[in-house]
Formats: C-alpha cells, sequence, structure tokens
C-alpha cells in the first residue's frame, strides 16, 4: 500500500484528489493538509511514501515546503502546478530543490479538468514511491569550455561521424536534462533535438531555462529552424518534433501529426524521423521516464545504422523508457547521469586507427 499526503490550499482539489488516488486499491490517503506549514507537521508525523504539493499556498508556500522535507526527511514529492508560464517556472525551481516530477492543472473551470489529469496522477504516484531519492545538482552560469575530443594510440582525435543527438524523456526529466546541457563543451559538434513529455505552456520556459543554463544556444523549435552544430531545439509541447533532410541542409519540422499519439511530442515520432533523415549519423538517448515511448523510434535508428544510450536504473527517477530499450536488446550502451554528458559527446567521434 503506498500511503500518499495531500497537500493544498483549495477544499475541493484536497478532496478532488484525494478521491482520484484512492479509486487504485493500492494508493491510500493518509491526510491532507491546508498549507506548506500544516503538511510539514503532517509528513514528520505520518511519514507518507509520497506527498502530493500544490505551488501556491498561504502561510507557508510548497516551494518553501518542500525544501524543508528535502532537508529533513527526503522522500517523493509531486507538484501540483498551475497551467501558465509563472507555475512553469515556479515548477521548475521545486524540481530543482528535489521534486521528482509534476502534474499540471488549468485555473480556469477546476472541478472540470481536474478528473483529465486523474490516470496521470496515479500513474505517477504509483511510478515514484518506492525510489530512491536523488538530488540533481545544476550548474547555474553558462560554463565556457571545449569538446575532449577522442584520441586514438596514433595521438590522432576522432572524426565526428554522428551529427544528431536525440533526447527523449518524460518523468523527471527537467532537472537530467539541464544537467547534462549545462555540461556540454561550448563547441558541441552536433545539433540536439529534445522531446520532453510537457504541457504546451511549459515548453518556452523549459527552454529558456536550459538556455540559461547551458554554454549551447537553446530554444523551442519553432519555423524556420535549422539544423547546425551546437544548437538545441526543444519539442513544443502538443506538436511532434522532427527533422527532414533537404539537398543543402536539415530542416527542423514541428507538426500535429500524428494527432492521436499517446503523447504529444512523441519520442517515437522524434526517433523514427531521425532515422530516416541521417541514419547512423544519428545519436539517439532515452533518459528517465514512465511508459516505453522511444521503444519503436530507438528500433528504426538501429535498423538504420544509429547509436543509442539509455539512463542506467540507478540514475532515473522512473526507469520506464531507458528499460524499454534496455530489455529490447536496443542500448549500445547504459550510462549513469553523471557520465551522461560525456557519453554523449564521446559517442559523437571515431576513432581513425593507422
Amino acid at each position: 500500500m503506498i500511503r500518499v499526503l495531500v497537500v493544498d490550499d483549495s477544499a475541493f482539489m484536497r478532496k478532488a484528489i484525494s478521491t482520484m488516488l484512492e479509486k487504485d486499491p493500492d494508493i491510500h490517503v493518509v491526510d491532507t493538509a491546508r498549507n506548506g506549514e500544516e503538511g510539514l507537521e503532517k509528513v514528520r508525523r505520518l511519514d507518507p511514501d509520497v506527498v502530493t504539493m500544490d505551488i501556491e499556498m498561504p502561510r507557508m508556500d510548497g516551494l518553501t515546503a518542500l525544501k524543508h522535507i528535502m532537508m529533513e526527511m527526503p522522500r517523493p514529492v509531486l507538484m501540483i502546478s498551475s497551467l501558465t508560464t509563472e507555475g512553469a517556472e515556479a515548477t521548475f525551481k521545486a524540481m530543482e530543490a528535489g521534486a521528482v516530477d509534476f502534474i499540471a492543472k488549468r485555473l480556469s473551470l477546476v472541478s472540470l479538468d481536474i478528473v483529465r489529469i486523474e490516470d496521470e496522477l496515479r500513474a505517477k504516484v504509483k511510478a515514484v514511491a518506492r525510489r530512491r531519492m536523488r538530488m540533481v545538482p545544476v550548474r547555474r552560469k553558462r560554463p565556457v569550455h571545449t569538446v575532449r575530443k577522442s584520441v586514438t594510440k596514433s595521438g590522432r582525435p576522432g572524426r565526428v561521424v554522428r551529427d544528431i543527438v536525440a533526447i527523449g524523456v518524460s518523468t523527471g526529466g527537467p532537472p537530467v536534462v539541464q544537467k547534462i546541457l549545462s555540461e556540454l563543451p561550448a563547441d558541441f559538434p552536433a545539433c540536439i533535438l529534445i522531446a520532453q513529455h510537457m504541457p504546451r505552456t511549459f515548453t518556452g520556459p523549459f527552454a529558456k531555462r536550459l538556455n540559461d543554463s547551458s554554454p549551447l544556444d537553446v530554444k523551442e523549435a519553432g519555423p524556420g529552424d535549422v539544423v547546425r552544430p551546437g544548437k538545441v531545439f526543444v519539442a513544443p509541447g502538443g506538436s511532434h518534433l522532427k527533422i527532414k533532410q533537404r539537398i543543402s541542409h536539415i530542416d527542423v519540422v514541428v507538426d500535429s501529426e500524428p494527432e492521436k499519439a499517446l503523447y504529444k511530442p512523441s519520442v517515437n515520432e522524434l526517433m523514427g524521423s531521425v532515422a530516416q533523415a541521417v541514419g547512423r549519423r544519428g545519436l539517439g538517448v532515452i533518459l528517465t521516464g514512465m511508459g516505453s515511448d522511444g521503444c519503436e523510434g530507438i528500433k528504426k535508428l538501429k535498423e538504420r545504422g544509429g547509436t543509442t544510450i539509455a539512463q542506467s536504473n540507478e540514475t532515473c527517477v522512473v526507469y520506464g523508457m531507458p528499460k524499454a530499450i534496455v530489455e529490447a536488446g536496443l542500448a549500445d550502451q547504459i550510462v549513469s547521469l553523471d557520465d551522461m554528458s560525456s557519453a554523449i559527446t564521446q559517442a559523437l567521434y571515431a576513432s581513425i586507427e593507422p
């Protein structure tokens, strides 16, 4: 039985979240709290497995309460955030402070909209309940350093043979992606494409946050974008990110097809597009996330000669998406988060032996 504490200043939200969670026989809501101060007292007394935490609350807000929890008694905390730019900024701060993930809700027509998060809420609570807590340190400034090229026994550097990096990520992803990009060199010789499962209002602020902490140029993908080394494009929420090979360049494409895809953006669509456009020049990276999105796309990439990396179980918030490609025999490397930026950089090069 997974024991959950629900912290929210809205009586309606406390009741709605509790009711949705307890529809699952494996979840029990041990209590609710009206603000961060009351939530802290009940975390200390009741020792829940998971806490759902609203961000905006009186007396003590969710971010402050979260910081106390992570200092005193770390455990999985899911933030309940508004589906706004301000809500996105607060959510990313919370994830940097140790929250494992978030559930986004609209502020208007809450009583009608809240039921749409039901399945996601229960799935995330069950996915994070037993995970070991691991803080992800993220650099705040944009460091300037250069690539350390692979060197053969002859002393000659390797040559770049892969120039497209496609990253698929979901639950627990924002601080993980931010850490990886912040550690890449300023002269990174490839273009990076990111499909992070995230609402439309969150992906712009997410891209800006990545840009502020990385030496690379990061933006939300849009019309007119072209693949270039050192550029990073984040898929807009609600759309798919793809690439298309032209005669002299590669276009970045954002579209809505397939409309009925389970996830938008879809990691499968991104990986499949990279496979078709560049084949062996593509590097597919699957990071923390629930489910198996990306597995079919990675399979296509491998069939076209591409290379793949999966994040290790021990460093994932949820070992779902990486596990799917590992168990399918599609991962060329299984890499810890701390070693991921180095592994990605080295995978772009081929040794040149005499």
